[in-house]
Parts: structure tokens; C-alpha cells; sequence
């Protein structure tokens, strides 16, 4: 079955002849298992579930009537995202979903034989999820998070928010292939702006204090946070009443319009 196969079969828009005699429901309807990588309660995994169904519907598959929808919150608990996707392969659906790099992991690790379509990934490719984006291969297939390209308007966003900064440090955790990739971007483009940069290799919190504070005492300095180093830098935040004199600023993904493709 190709990308294009499980694109199609995910959206509704036609009957894919590959089902599993098993995945049909007595009574016709057809079963998606969706594994997500966030709390059951979190506001964010509420919303992209919701634009998920949403969008289901809009396209003539309405939950409980054609189509059984059988959805897992494994949050940031990688026991848990292996119990659930072993659970949800068991359940032999037509097809399944993942929405984010630790829920699509858990899934391919735990079938080669049901489609998986994953949105909100990094680097698929760099994970071994797909073959390539052109030709993903296999049973996985899906929607990057976002690409390289667009850690370059970092620096052209901080050119324009701090026009005096002539020194960048960037935050990443080198040991993840995103973190690699998205410096390797922002170096090339760092002359244009002429910026100096400096790599901040961070696995902890602890490690961020250290880094940050120490090149905060230097003059006409910002700093970029990978996405490789984000939720370390957010606990950081969220763990302070009040945040100190800055300016932040950032370019994203809306997470649930990927959710709609």
C-alpha cells in the first residue's frame, strides 16, 4: 500500500481493497485506532483530536455510525505509549494514527502490517520512520512537523526584533537529529545576517541555567531554542512565577490544522 493508498483511506475519500477481514466491525463500520503522545486532559491533544473527528465527519465518517474510533492518551509516559499501541494493534483496525514522534515510535515498533499515518513529526526519516519523504515505504507514512528550511526565519525574526544582536547562542540537544539539523540551517544563514553563533549543547535543565546565564553576561546577545531543547527550556519557564526582561518570540506550526490533513 503506498502514501498515497493511506492518505486516502485515512481521509475517507475511498475504500482501500487491503483491509484486514478482522479490522471490519459486524455491522460494517470501519475501526482507526489514534494514539496520542499528550494527557487525556491536556488542552492542546483535546484540540487536535477534536479537528481530527471534525474533519472525519466533514468527509461522511461519523464515529459510532460508520467508523469506530478507538483514541489512547499516552502522554509523556513511553511505558504506557508501548502498552496502548500493543492494545490498539490488538484491536486490528483498518488503520491507525499517531500525532507526535513518541506515539508514531510506539507504533511502528508495534506493527509492520497495519498502515500508521503520523502528523506532527520532526524528522521521520532521521527516526527510520519512513524510507524517505518522497517515498516513505513500508506501512508508515504522514506529515512532518515542519522543515529545516524554516529554522532560517529564526534568524530573520531576530534581526528584526533585536536589530543590535551580533551574538546568537543556540540551544539544542545534540544527541537528537533535530537538533542537528535545524543548527546546520542556521549556520549557513548566520553570515548573511551577520551574526556569531555559539552551540549550546544541553541534556538538562540545570545544564540550560548554566549555559544561558553565563553568555547573558556578555553585550548585544540572543538566544534561539531548538525544538530538540523546547521542553526543557518550558519547564524552566514554567516553574517561575514571573518571567524575567526580554522578548521572545516565535514561528510554528498550527499543530491542529495538521490534524485536518
Amino acid at each position: 500500500m503506498n502514501r498515497r493508498q493511506l492518505i486516502i483511506l485515512l481521509s475517507g475519500a475511498i475504500t482501500v481493497p487491503t483491509f484486514s477481514a478482522n479490522a471490519q466491525l459486524a455491522n460494517g463500520m470501519r475501526r482507526i485506532g489514534v494514539l496520542s503522545g499528550l494527557a487525556a486532559e491536556d488542552p492542546e491533544g483535546k484540540v487536535r483530536v477534536a479537528t481530527f473527528l471534525r474533519e472525519l465527519q466533514r468527509l461522511g465518517w461519523t464515529d459510532g455510525r460508520n467508523v469506530r474510533i478507538d483514541i489512547r492518551w499516552g502522554g509523556a509516559d513511553a511505558g504506557k505509549l508501548r502498552e496502548y499501541a500493543a492494545e490498539l494493534v490488538g484491536l486490528a483496525p483498518d488503520v491507525l494514527f499517531a500525532t507526535g514522534t513518541t506515539s508514531t515510535a510506539a507504533l511502528v515498533q508495534a506493527t509492520t502490517d497495519i498502515p500508521i499515518v503520523f502528523s506532527a513529526v520532526i524528522d521521520p526519516v532521521g527516526a527510520g520512520y519512513v524510507e524517505s519523504l518522497a517515498r516513505p515505504g513500508g506501512n508508515v507514512t504522514g506529515f512532518l512537523l515542519f522543515e529545516y528550511r524554516l529554522s532560517g526565519k529564526w534568524l530573520e525574526l531576530l534581526s528584526e526584533i533585536a536589530p543590535g544582536s551580533t551574538r546568537v547562542a543556540v540551544l539544542r540537544d545534540h544527541s537528537q537529529s533535530v537538533g542537528i539539523g535545524q543548527f546546520a540551517v542556521i549556520q549557513a544563514m548566520a553570515p548573511s545576517e551577520k551574526l556569531e553563533l555559539t552551540t549550546v549543547n544541553v541534556r538538562d535543565a540545570a545544564e540550560i541555567e548554566r549555559a544561558v546565564t553565563a553568555f547573558a553576561r556578555s553585550t548585544n546577545s540572543a538566544l534561539i531554542v531548538t525544538a530538540s531543547a523546547l521542553s526543557i527550556v518550558i519547564a524552566i519557564l514554567s516553574s517561575r512565577s514571573q518571567p524575567d526582561t526580554g522578548c521572545q518570540r516565535s514561528i510554528g506550526n498550527n499543530y491542529s490544522s495538521l490534524a485536518e490533513a
